[in-house]
């Protein structure tokens, strides 16, 4: 939808979590562009002093009651769900979405939540709804680069994936990745999802602005690329200095004691009174860079990179292009990932973003 004819009204349609610091950029996005969705979320204080100042409904319930969760989905057309850690909210809001017949989208990067989204095809294919996690900057970048890559080298056996971004994190972010660092490095290999050592794999990669050192990381497209592409070896990696390479690779020793539920508990109470997400004029300030190759059994390779908004102010951009397309178009039901529900151009139709090239 364009910015010309934004004004349309859509169906009614939720963002939960949007007291949070994505959620709330969303939201204020959203009324920018003329929409009214209906914010929601557990803390009331908060969830509600944001729907005063947008002059948006708001519908306050947590996702434990399933009752009263389904109550209030009922007449939403769509939910984008932004309450992360994803790993406690996307099972009970997709369960949820399975029962009112609605459409299920968030911004998570987490694998485990991708891995279940497309257990539950079938039922989604029922029920005529949509799910399809990762519709920000996790992960519709790299799945589209990996979708385009695809279509460049279709005998491709192995696809590697990266970004260099110099964000810092969201609390809701760097939550996250505190529960990856318990879970260790993830890569698939031979079709499988299989657990490795943090920092497994780590080479030289111009990401687009110059050569750099990487590690692998258990990002999303661990599972999302495969659902896009099906190419069976997918590893992903961002730049990381010496020290940092190094401080990743010691983490695989205390591994165990990050398991631990009270060590989890600490260390996301003191990143929720200590971290806080980049503003605006640091957003604009660091913008993203997305690479990816695809290796044939011939050793036959293809190289892709694309320049992108900063991941924030992406999932902004990004998430609610989805929401705009499920909203005025008949999708079949069934577990998408972005690039499959949209295709490798959704990257390229974002503002800020540059071509995506493949060589």
């Amino acid at each position: 939808m364009t910015e010309q004819n934004s004004q349309a009204v859509l169906p009614c349609w939720m963002i939960y979590g949007a007291n949070g610091y994505t959620g709330e950029m969303i939201a204020r996005e959203a009324v920018r562009r003329g929409y009214r969705p209906v914010l929601a979320g557990r803390r009331r204080e908060s969830v509600e002093a944001l729907a005063r100042d947008l002059g948006l409904e708001t519908r306050i319930f947590s996702l434990e009651n399933t009752v009263e969760a389904i109550s209030q989905l009922k007449g939403c057309a769509l939910v984008l769900n932004c309450a992360g850690p994803f790993s406690v909210t996307a099972l009970p809001l997709m369960e949820t979405c399975l029962r009112t017949r609605t459409h299920y989208l968030d911004i998570t990067g987490e694998i485990d939540v991708f891995e279940t989204a497309q257990s539950m095809n079938p039922r989604a294919q029922n029920a005529g709804i949509v799910l399809c996690p990762g519709v920000g900057f996790d992960v519709i970048p790299t799945d589209c680069v990996a979708a385009a890559l695809k279509d460049a080298m279709p005998d491709a056996i192995q696809l590697n994936l990266g970004f260099d971004s110099r964000s810092v994190f969201s609390p809701g972010t760097a939550k996250t990745a505190i529960e990856g660092l318990a879970q260790g490095g993830k890569i698939r290999q031979g079709g499988k999802i299989i657990t490795v050592p943090i920092a497994y794999d780590v080479r030289r990669i111009d990401f687009g602005d110059g050569e750099k050192d990487a590690m692998t990381i258990p990002w999303g497209d661990v599972s999302t690329a495969y659902y896009t592409t099906g190419i069976p070896d997918i590893q992903v990696f961002v730049p990381g200095s010496t020290r940092m390479i190094s401080r990743a690779r010691r983490a695989n020793h205390i591994r165990p004691l990050l398991q631990l539920a009270w060590v989890q508990k600490l260390l996301k109470t003191f990143i929720s009174r200590t971290v806080k997400g980049p503003g605006e004029e640091k957003r604009q300030q660091t913008p993203s860079f997305v690479w990816g190759e695809v290796i044939n059994a011939s050793g036959e390779k293809k190289t892709a990179r694309i320049r992108t908004p900063n991941g924030y102010t992406l999932t902004i951009l990004g998430s609610l292009t989805v929401v705009e397309f499920l909203m005025v178009n008949q999708v079949a039901g069934g577990a998408y990932t972005p690039a499959t529900l949209m295709g490798a151009s959704l990257i390229t139709q974002l503002p800020g973003t540059g071509p995506l090239r493949i060589v």
